[in-house]
């Protein structure tokens, strides 16, 4: 546990330094230089009521540093100044208990427990053509597909320098610049910043108690409109007579439709990549969506809602780049013209938020065109492809910007809402992310999966996805059902994939389908009548779970305490702070989904306590046990001592 003693025994390093970024796609290969490193003597301690003065002295250059640390209930600030304003790199090391668990630091794919792990604090794209490329080769040499890539090869949408340690207390650093938490060595925590320290230490004595500090902290989510809990949101593109086809073709069948997610409402560009966007934010007179407003009111009268898309970036072919570039309001190069970044196979403009004409005019492409025709949500994409060497606006560095642009995107959509009076009725979900994103936010989702069952971007990453996010206090997530990146038939959706990936995000806050950037590729929602039955299933389920979930979703907005979360926050058990793949559903529902392909049985971790199986009624008092797990019943349990007990187990009937 940290505590004063523990920080007062600090060693710190400091030093000089310069950055070499490269960015591909909105990948970083980043290399750091260091002209002059330091370590500090520690010079002695003035404490005074709940107030330590430690200063330290640099043996080389001769200046004093001093560590202002207060100490209030039990929680701890610590502020670092004196030094000169030559020194720009921070190493602050303090013993940690090594065997504590820790998690946290954004949202994290391929591993929750980052103990002997360090983590870049540097908002990036997750996947990149590397690692997709290292995968199919794998799998042309027959390489299993649980395989995964060291740590160090991820990168993260979603980056934020907070983290959890087991012995429930969280450190919270006030840092936007590059970073580096350093968990590598068990026995010591070291905190590797560009910025000087400034950070928070706060304990709790249970979990619930530590997530609404943190929310307290870093802010509290919305709530969801309630519409959302009426069905699935199905994605369907190509126009409006796809969209009433594929209605007409669900609703034959029963499915329950809360919303109908079109993400090419503004056009469509086919590329090598796929079929993608069109990124001209509004409505597609001249092709697929000619009458969309007249039939959003349609669609809504009949208790369906129109969701979109948009992302901070400008089709150069289109009339509203034309606009923008008129104005001047995209972000420059050095030589003055408009930075074009590369996004999958082609160039677009980036809108400069720093410019506050820029700011407004793209909040009302928002208010009048997609909350003006009546969208009732967007995935309000990217967030994470600032350029480092571009110009803003505003004159700042955009390298101190670059980890908090998608939290200024995630606030001008929330502000678009907010003016627009649609609070209780519109929202929109995020995939990139860093500390104030939570304040505007509603809900992310876990970004482009493979459609896969691979255990670093498939099916599976989805959960330690989630749950990172969860601890670092974003308590509501979700995946695209099915998935996203799909390459030529070596990585396409099969339809046990999508029937497993339908049961799992069932137990999911929000449930919504992607196609896919192949779509022709992927197996679909309703391509068969087998797969509309189970859907059928799924979205009636998920229904009967609307006021748990309702529920769950107002405790998180209050509280901060996560929708879904990690077995340990409730059940302090050795191989409760290692499991990564199941999850609780609020205190009363454990998920564990099904992620092996061909699998129908499935060997589950109960905690100690009183379980009963969704499905088949049957008992279990906790520890490893091995279910039937059909296709259609994944292995769902809910805690008998529950008192929503009987109103939860009505819901697998």
């Amino acid at each position: 546990m940290i505590g004063t003693d523990t920080l007062s025994k600090m060693k710190v390093r400091v030093g000089i330094g310069t950055n070499d970024f490269t960015m591909s796609r909105g990948s970083f290969v980043y290399n750091k230089d260091y002209s002059y490193t330091s370590t500090l003597n520690f010079m002695g301690k003035n404490e005074n009521g709940n107030v330590t003065k430690l200063k330290y002295n640099d043996p080389v250059k001769g200046d004093d540093y001093y560590f202002t640390i207060t100490e209030e209930d039990g929680d701890i600030e610590v502020v670092m100044t004196g030094g000169n304003d030559e020194i720009n790199r921070f190493w602050i090391s303090f013993v940690a208990n090594n065997t504590e668990h820790i998690y946290g630091c954004g949202e994290t794919y391929s591993k929750f427990d980052l103990k002997g792990e360090t983590v870049r604090i540097w908002v990036a794209e997750h996947q990149n053509t590397n690692r997709i490329a290292r995968k199919l080769i794998r799998e042309l040499l027959g390489k299993k597909p649980k395989k995964i890539l060291p740590f160090k090869k991820f990168e993260s949408y979603y980056a934020q320098p907070t983290f959890v340690s087991s012995d429930k207390y969280f450190v919270h650093v006030f840092v936007d610049d590059y970073a580096e938490f350093d968990f590598s060595n068990t026995s010591e925590t070291t905190l590797y910043l560009q910025q000087k320290p400034h950070f928070v230490v706060k304990k709790a004595d249970s979990f619930t108690a530590l997530s609404t500090k943190m929310s307290d902290l870093l802010g509290h989510q919305r709530k969801l409109p309630d519409w959302v809990y009426d069905g699935a949101i199905l994605a369907v593109q190509e126009g409006t007579e796809a969209i009433d086809r594929k209605i007409a073709k669900a609703e034959a069948k029963g499915v329950k439709i809360a919303g109908i997610w079109s993400q090419d409402w503004c056009g469509c560009r086919r590329t090598k990549f796929g079929y993608q966007v069109m990124w001209n934010w509004r409505y597609d007179k001249e092709d697929q969506y000619t009458d969309l407003p007249e039939k959003i009111k349609e669609w809504n009268a009949k208790g369906i809602r129109f969701l979109g898309y948009i992302n901070p970036f400008i089709a150069l072919e289109k009339d509203i780049y034309e606009e923008a570039k008129e104005k001047g309001y995209c972000v420059k190069d050095k030589d003055g013209n408009d930075y074009q970044v590369t996004i999958t196979t082609f160039p677009a403009a980036m809108v400069d938020f720093t410019n506050p004409d820029a700011y407004e005019w793209y909040k009302g492409l928002i208010k009048n065109n997609m909350i003006g025709i009546g969208l009732s949500g967007w995935m309000a994409d990217f967030g994470e492809y600032l350029p480092v060497d571009c110009v803003l606006y505003s004159g700042e560095d955009p390298y101190e910007l670059h980890n908090r642009w998608p939290a200024i995107w995630a606030k001008l959509n929330y502000e678009a809402i907010k003016e627009a009076g649609k609070e209780d009725e519109v929202f929109f979900f995020t995939r990139a992310g860093h500390t104030e994103t939570v304040k505007y936010s509603a809900l992310m989702w876990n970004g482009d999966q493979h459609v896969d069952w691979s255990l670093e971007d498939g099916i599976a990453a989805t959960i330690p996805a989630t749950l990172s996010l969860a601890m670092s206090g974003y308590g509501m997530a979700h995946s695209d059902v099915g998935g996203y990146t799909t390459m030529k038939k070596r990585l396409s959706r099969e339809k046990e994939l999508l029937l497993r990936w339908e049961e799992m995000n069932v137990f999911t806050p929000l449930y919504r389908f992607h196609e896919g950037n192949q779509p022709t590729m992927n197996v679909q929602f309703d391509d068969d009548d087998e797969l509309l039955t189970h859907l059928e299933k799924c979205t009636s389920t998920h229904i009967r779970l609307g006021d748990y979930l309702k529920e769950l979703v107002n405790e998180n907005v209050k509280n901060g305490t996560p929708v879904m979360r990690p077995l340990f926050y409730h059940y302090d058990e050795p191989k409760a702070y290692t499991e990564t793949l199941e999850y609780l559903l609020g205190r009363d529902v454990l998920v564990a989904p099904v992620i092996d392909k061909g699998a129908t049985t499935k060997q589950v971790y109960l905690p100690e306590d009183e379980w009963v199986h969704l499905y088949s009624g049957q008992e279990f008092d906790g520890g490893m046990v091995i279910v039937d797990a059909p296709i259609g019943q994944p292995p769902v349990f809910i805690r008998k001592g529950s008192d929503r007990f009987d109103e939860l187990m009505s819901v697998g009937k």
